[in-house]
């Protein structure tokens, strides 16, 4: 099984420049998984709600989350990032991800 990934924006692309090179290739290990494997467990991926996930990171004692969706139930589309500092993940940061997919599904029309 293999999937596509993609991006929608520059949310993504910005948030991965921010992280030094060991960091981004943390996180682009887990994409691979994310493309290739059927299935996750939940030490690597989350769902938050409304057809919204996260892709789950950690590297060198931080914790980084993705927000994602499967488009189509195959192409993945990644949305914004970020570093994790407290135990839940921020509403803030939820609804930045949320507002983006209804971004997404609205220019897709």
């Amino acid at each position: 099984m293999e999937r596509r990934i993609t991006t929608y924006g520059i949310y993504f692309k910005e948030f991965m420049l921010t992280l030094d090179d060991k960091t981004q290739f943390k996180i682009n290990q887990g994409l691979l998984l994310l493309a290739t494997q059927p299935r996750l467990s939940a030490k690597f991926v989350k769902p938050i709600r409304d057809g919204l996930f996260e892709l789950r990171t950690t590297w060198n004692g931080n914790i980084y989350r993705v927000f994602f969706i499967f488009d189509n139930g195959n192409i993945v589309v990644l949305f914004n990032g970020f570093q994790k500092k407290t135990q839940k993940t921020p509403n803030s940061e939820i609804n930045k991800a949320l507002k983006i997919k209804a971004e997404y599904y609205g220019n897709k029309k």
